[in-house]
């Protein structure tokens, strides 16, 4: 085997081809369930619930679960709020995680390591659900949006990350900004934020995985249906399916009955558009991990 005029032994040529069937078992022992989960969704139900072992293409080619899920009018405004409190969410945290990684990331700043261990401190230890709760009422947070956004707005742990990321900055560029005249926020605006795109990048990723996710105190918070988020739309629409099915006595089997792909079809809709948003980070995500590991 030759490779750009490099010529390998029979034994690296075993080796290499040992490495790439195993690296391609594995793509397939990683892909595996997204595609099975795929294929159950466009199935037909009865013929998914008489299939047993490896499902390795749609069973009698159906959409009824799509259209079950998107019918749903409550599909459309789901997505409405969740792209709201995506980007709304995202921008706050980055903002407010970026101000408090810079000023951790300084050398001069006053008692740094006492606050960096209260800061940390919050990592394992925290006031409880109720406690949050009662603060997010007494704050008129509750039944808004404004509630998923606000609390969450820093991440203990993604701060750390940036705050390393930013410590790996030459001083000479931020010495040089300031004696040019130029102030934090400038230094921060015009110097380590465009020098540090791989790990706003995982941020960005980190962040927003979080929250397109979130369910819990959306389901906690807010009263007012035309608030709610897509992941609870989804939620509501498979416990409302199995309720009726369970109060009415449909068989898993009938015509008429979705409930086994109606599951799939709600991941595939709450799944695909992040998987979307993915490959646009991906070419700066490893670089941004590395960059953002912590080390002292």
């Amino acid at each position: 085997m030759k490779i750009s005029g490099v010529r390998y032994t029979q034994g690296e040529n075993v080796f290499m081809a040992f490495n790439y069937a195993f690296l391609a078992l594995m793509a397939l022992i990683c892909l595996y369930p997204m595609l099975y989960v795929v294929f159950a969704s466009l199935s037909n139900n009865n013929l998914l619930m008489q299939h047993t072992g490896a499902l390795l293409k749609p069973l009698g080619f159906s959409v009824a679960a799509y259209n079950r899920v998107f019918k749903n009018p409550m599909i459309l405004l789901g997505y409405r709020n969740t792209l709201f409190v995506l980007i709304a969410g995202v921008l706050v945290s980055l903002f407010m995680t970026s101000l408090g990684a810079y000023v951790l990331s300084r050398k001069q700043v006053l008692f740094k390591k006492p606050i960096m261990m209260a800061i940390t401190f919050t990592m394992f230890f925290s006031g409880g659900m109720i406690p949050a709760y009662l603060n997010l009422r007494d704050l008129h947070l509750t039944n808004t949006l404004w509630g998923l956004i606000i609390p969450g707005a820093i991440s203990t742990y993604n701060m750390i990350i940036l705050r390393t990321s930013f410590q790996s900055i030459p001083d000479s560029l931020t010495e040089a900004a300031i004696i040019d005249g130029a102030g934090h926020i400038r230094i921060l605006f015009s110097i380590v934020l465009p020098l540090s795109k791989a790990i706003l990048a995982v941020m960005i990723l980190y962040y927003g995985i979080g929250i397109w996710n979130a369910w819990f105190w959306a389901s906690a918070i807010l009263r007012q249906r035309e608030l709610y988020p897509l992941q609870v739309v989804l939620r509501e629409i498979l416990l409302q399916n199995s309720a009726i099915e369970m109060s009415t006595g449909i068989d898993p089997g009938d015509q008429d009955s979705i409930a086994a792909t109606i599951k799939y079809a709600t991941i595939v809709v709450a799944t695909v558009p992040i998987l979307c948003i993915y490959p646009f980070l991906q070419k700066y995500f490893a670089r941004g991990v590395m960059i953002g590991g912590v080390k002292e």
